[in-house]
């Protein structure tokens, strides 16, 4: 079975490509790395074209594209876009099954980046053809995302999450997309709540490079959401088995200077 994975090379996406390789199916990457442009094919019948020709074949899409984006309008305009590129090219490849990724609280929270992933949701859900969705809780590795960004001083938001590890999450996603369409599938978040100022304080000890950590309690409706667990899982939540300490423990620690 040919499974294609939109996103393939980001943190998820190289996950879910293991997963898929390693069911015994063959996956194909589309990603720019891989020479795939969703973006350009949205606008470009030329690039349309090619990317319908590369589906030719494939049993389903998984969509684990991503942006870096905090704005609710860039966001929006990019998941509206690849969506429609994707679902227009699966079309006439004659691929039956499309997975796409998003995100929990998309739907009663969509600010931000989170408005991008719940116009995503809508556009899937009304595409009239086999879908399957997933709501995945925030990746351990959002962690070492978020400890990336300043020096000496790193201002994250306060947050409560179920943080998954992205293993887990490219597991499911394989196995949703060899499977028939589902709909709305339940719920997938990590065994324990926690709080996310926290795991970066974590994160950057275990890799040599304790920092101060500012945790801002954002404004807005936004921002209460961040912290009231509007962004935790549900009670159906089917939940992984990795914890961030599991996790942390992966994480390689740079060599020394000097």
């Amino acid at each position: 079975m040919r499974i294609a994975v939109a996103g393939g090379t980001g943190v998820v996406g190289v996950k879910t490509v293991e997963a898929v390789r390693a069911a015994g199916h063959e996956p194909v990457v589309l990603s720019r790395a891989a020479g795939v442009d969703l973006l350009a094919a949205a606008r470009d019948k030329r690039e349309a074209e090619r990317l319908a020709r590369t589906l030719e074949g494939c049993a389903a899409v998984v969509d684990v594209t991503s942006v870096m984006a905090t704005s609710a309008k860039k966001s929006t305009a990019f998941f509206e876009t690849v969506t429609r590129a994707l679902l227009t090219a699966e079309r006439a490849a004659g691929v039956p099954h499309h997975v796409a990724l998003s995100i929990i609280g998309a739907e009663t929270a969509p600010a931000a980046y989170y408005a991008g992933k719940a116009a995503q949701e809508r556009a899937v859900m009304a595409s009239g053809g086999g879908w399957t969705l997933l709501r995945a809780a925030q990746f351990h590795e959002f962690a070492a995302q978020l400890s990336a960004r300043g020096g000496g001083i790193h201002v994250v938001p306060a947050m409560r999450s179920q943080p998954i590890a992205a293993a887990e999450v490219g597991a499911r996603l394989a196995e949703l997309a060899i499977a028939a369409p589902s709909g709305l599938s339940r719920d997938l978040a990590g065994p324990r709540v926690e709080d996310m100022p926290t795991l970066v304080r974590r994160y950057l000890a275990a890799i040599g490079r304790p920092a101060r950590v500012l945790a801002v309690p954002l404004p807005g409706r936004w921002g209460r959401a961040l912290r009231d667990g509007t962004l935790l899982p549900g009670p159906g939540a089917q939940l992984g088995t990795i914890t961030f300490d599991a996790w942390l423990a992966t994480v390689s620690r740079p060599p020394s200077e000097g």
